[in-house]
């Protein structure tokens, strides 16, 4: 687990980093966004991924690393989202955006913590082309409760949708990262 927290500790420092210098360009223009505006970004990221793991084409020129921690900024701006209703009227400062990403991001480690627990590091054998049709699988979960109006009979939530697929991003990110 040592190692685990090691390699997730350094991909969350770069995806924070990437908000942060975000942040700095753009403000914290996301907040106008609805949930499902974001849902739809993470798609369209997930989906591009799925693509080019299919054809092996890429012609954009987006590398998958680029795209994943994409995924797991989208997820953190979608659970602030979720916590802090949308507003057109109202952006938040950089800072305060950081400290809930912060919050977020530690939220997300200790969930993974407890799962890598109980899986015993299964993800560590898995694929990267896996974790990419898992995120999807949850994006489309995701969707679904949307269209719902967020109202489930059994599943977990939104919420927890949001913080598997990040985790999920961060797995494939240190996949990634090994094959280098």
């Amino acid at each position: 687990m040592e190692k685990t927290t090691k390699e997730y500790t350094n991909v969350m420092n770069l995806c924070r980093e990437i908000f942060e210098k975000k942040s700095i360009d753009y403000g914290t223009s996301w907040r106008i966004l609805r949930s499902s505006s974001l849902t739809d970004q993470i798609f369209i990221k997930a989906q591009r991924i799925r693509t080019i793991q299919e054809t092996g084409e890429n012609k954009v020129g987006e590398s998958f690393e680029d795209a994943f921690m994409a995924i797991v900024n989208y997820c953190i701006m979608s659970i602030i989202q979720l916590r802090n209703a949308p507003t057109i009227e109202e952006e938040i400062s950089s800072q305060e955006a950081i400290q809930l990403y912060s919050l977020i991001e530690k939220e997300a480690f200790e969930l993974m913590c407890k799962k890598n627990h109980d899986y015993g590091e299964a993800w560590r054998d898995m694929r990267v082309s896996s974790l990419t049709d898992l995120i999807l699988t949850k994006v489309l979960r995701i969707k679904q409760i949307e269209d719902n109006k967020g109202m489930t009979l059994v599943s977990e939530g939104i919420e927890g949708n949001y913080f598997d697929m990040l985790n999920y991003s961060v797995f494939a990110l240190i996949h990634l990262d090994h094959k280098c």
